[in-house]
């Protein structure tokens, strides 16, 4: 089979990440040889198994190659499980982990242990080190080959797509990231109508990814204001959501920055930026 030639581009965030994972882990085995008591230690071993149980009964034998049949309560303990190994969720290891299969050796393959060389491979004396690395680790460091993604998709998960349990996994991380976005996308990307001073921003997407927490400049300048936003229902679904309760009486008292101090204070950091 003709492979395509494909120049793997690195995702440095990864890196940096992968770094920074490896530098406390080995800051964490000197406090568990040399400093943490043997408490700390058992829990240590204990999340260790229960995290590795998480990937070998759960993601790969359970999920991925369907080896077995499992009750509710037995598939959620490993789903929490995998949770613990930080590997992404089972439904997205699990689909790898079926293209490795079906495919591997491959493009289509994850992890190809039989990739072709790369300008970055040039690094290197030895190709099969560098194949080495990638299939290791070096596969989570650089972006997706075209032919896994195009192979990926043709992978049947709808079994797991049905497994409730999964969905929640699902759904439980990306709410979990929804939230972590406003720490730091929210910083980052957006206009400062509010408060050019400071680093939260106002974004349309985050606040309907966000269900309308995307006016965090407004919400810096205003805490107090209920809506957190000065926009209308379409960027700030949660605001309908109470004021359709407070309609039906079950919440009150909620607290609004009068629009002429808004007014005022948006005309404020224009005359700042105008004078800067």
């Amino acid at each position: 089979m003709l492979q395509v030639k494909f120049v793997a581009s690195i995702v440095w965030r990864n890196v940096i990440l992968f770094v920074l994972l490896h530098l406390f882990a080995l800051f964490g085995a000197y406090q568990i040889i040399f400093v943490a008591k043997w408490p700390t230690v058992l829990w240590t071993v204990v999340c260790w198994f229960l995290s590795v149980l998480g990937i070998t009964a759960g993601a790969h034998r359970l999920w991925s190659h369907k080896s077995y049949k499992a009750t509710w309560p037995a598939r959620l303990f490993f789903m929490l499980c995998n949770c613990m190994a930080f590997q992404n969720d089972v439904i997205e290891w699990s689909r790898d982990h079926r293209c490795h299969h079906k495919w591997m050796d491959t493009d289509a393959d994850p992890h190809n242990t039989k990739r072709q060389a790369t300008p970055y491979s040039q690094l290197y004396e030895d190709y099969c080190k560098t194949r080495f690395f990638f299939s290791h680790m070096g596969w989570l460091l650089v972006r997706k080959h075209p032919e896994l993604k195009r192979k990926g998709a043709q992978i049947d998960m709808s079994d797991l797509y049905a497994d409730s349990i999964l969905m929640f996994q699902r759904r439980y991380c990306f709410i979990l990231h929804e939230t972590w976005l406003i720490n730091s996308a929210a910083h980052k990307y957006g206009f400062k109508p509010y408060d050019i001073n400071i680093s939260p921003t106002e974004s349309f997407w985050l606040a309907v990814l966000a269900a309308g927490e995307g006016g965090h400049n407004y919400h810096h300048v205003f805490p107090q204001d209920y809506r957190t936003s000065e926009y209308s229902f379409v960027h700030n679904i949660t605001k309908v959501i109470i004021d359709s309760m407070a309609a039906a009486g079950l919440v009150y008292d909620r607290k609004v920055v009068p629009q002429h101090v808004i007014e005022r204070q948006k005309a404020r950091q224009l005359d700042r930026t105008k004078s800067g």
